[in-house]
């Protein structure tokens, strides 16, 4: 299984750092939009659809919600040097926020929450555009920021997160397998401990120590980052616990079986999904 992992990663990310950096922004934008229908069409296991023409109606309905978004406020072009992100963007991050706060709670109460949404297919599925289509709005906004002045800006925020989280990811797992004695969500995911979860957030740290090093940040930069990167690294364990509980509750035990020796797109993203609006919305409000 590591082994697959592995080689499933070393594909995997030279393969994002490609399209991250090179690829035109509609290009970008349209293979964002194709990742993110993979993403409903797992989530629609979720719901508990199990046939064909539902689950493709769920990915249609998900997809037409990022095509009107993007026909309605294009994210190409949204990000002005002087006026900055427009009131309609900032206010769906904000959404997405508050989204994930209350995606925490029903984790840290379950599986006694599961009472209020487990047997309603329409309140999962509201859950998952919620989830999956300002993923794809934070992707957008961070790749498009200050693209006129400098088309690799957004890029570089984009891989500043893909490595905070690859890192609390990769600190997580090996920390924990050495070291983790104490669960931390016995019922939600019995393999993650709080000693992994430090792990993380100080693989994490680490990484950022490192950049801000390399580029001579100033004191309040560092403070800036240091409490970023704490606050995404602590995040990207949200949304992976939080996948886990509607995986859990679905009875399954990967969302999918596209990725050798990962899963599906959305065990891959689960991070991903709760720390890109949260990054997004800091760097508004902290540049």
């Amino acid at each position: 299984m590591l082994k697959q992992r592995i080689i499933t990663a070393l594909i995997l990310a030279p393969t994002a750092i490609t399209a991250i950096f090179y690829l035109p922004i509609s290009y970008f934008a349209g293979l964002l939009m194709a990742i993110i229908a993979i993403g409903a069409w797992e989530w629609a296991r979720f719901i508990g659809l199990t046939n064909t023409i539902q689950r493709l109606a769920y990915v249609c309905v998900t997809t037409a919600l990022i095509g009107l978004l993007w026909w309605y406020l294009p994210v190409d072009t949204a990000w002005f040097t002087v006026t900055g992100l427009p009131f309609e963007l900032t206010s769906l991050l904000w959404l997405s926020v508050i989204w994930w706060f209350f995606a925490a709670l029903l984790m840290f109460s379950y599986p006694k929450s599961s009472t209020l949404w487990a047997k309603n297919k329409l309140v999962i599925g509201l859950f998952g555009w919620l989830t999956l289509v300002p993923t794809w709005l934070a992707f957008m906004i961070l790749r498009t920021h200050n693209y006129t002045l400098d088309e690799y800006h957004g890029a570089q925020l984009l891989m500043y997160l893909f490595m905070l989280v690859w890192s609390a990811d990769v600190g997580a797992y090996f920390i924990g397998k050495a070291m983790g004695k104490h669960q931390l969500m016995p019922n939600v995911s019995p393999g993650k401990t709080r000693e992994g979860f430090l792990g993380g957030v100080f693989c994490a740290v680490i990484l950022t120590l490192v950049v801000g090093i390399s580029l001579h940040w100033t004191s309040k930069q560092f403070i800036s980052a240091l409490l970023v990167t704490v606050l995404i690294s602590s995040i990207s364990v949200i949304g992976d616990l939080t996948e886990s509980m509607f995986k859990r509750q679905a009875g399954v035990k990967d969302s999918g079986a596209i990725l050798p020796g990962h899963g599906g797109i959305l065990d891959r993203i689960d991070s991903l999904t709760a720390t890109a609006p949260v990054f997004a919305l800091c760097y508004i409000l902290l540049a």
